[in-house]
């Protein structure tokens, strides 16, 4: 799976997620950027992403993440 299409769907996933239609995800993008990004958000966002992808996150490699961006390249690394 290429960059551009892990953006393209990570985009839908966080747009469905949090039922915002114009919202656009970076790298740099977190929580804080967010304003409904919160705790039970965030569980429902990773359930979300782990479908659209056909992956599984374990507990630490979710903790480390700090943008969207390692999140892009965590999924790339679990689909390659």
């Amino acid at each position: 799976m290429d960059t551009n299409n892990i953006w393209e769907r990570l985009t839908k996933v966080f747009r469905e997620t949090f039922d915002d239609d114009q919202l656009i995800v970076g790298p740099e993008t977190t929580a804080d950027d967010i304003e409904d990004w919160d705790s039970l958000m965030h569980i429902q966002l990773l359930v979300a992403i782990e479908q659209a992808f056909g992956i599984h996150f374990n507990t630490g490699e979710v903790v480390s993440l700090a943008n969207v961006g390692e999140m892009a390249a965590l999924i790339e690394n679990k689909s390659s």
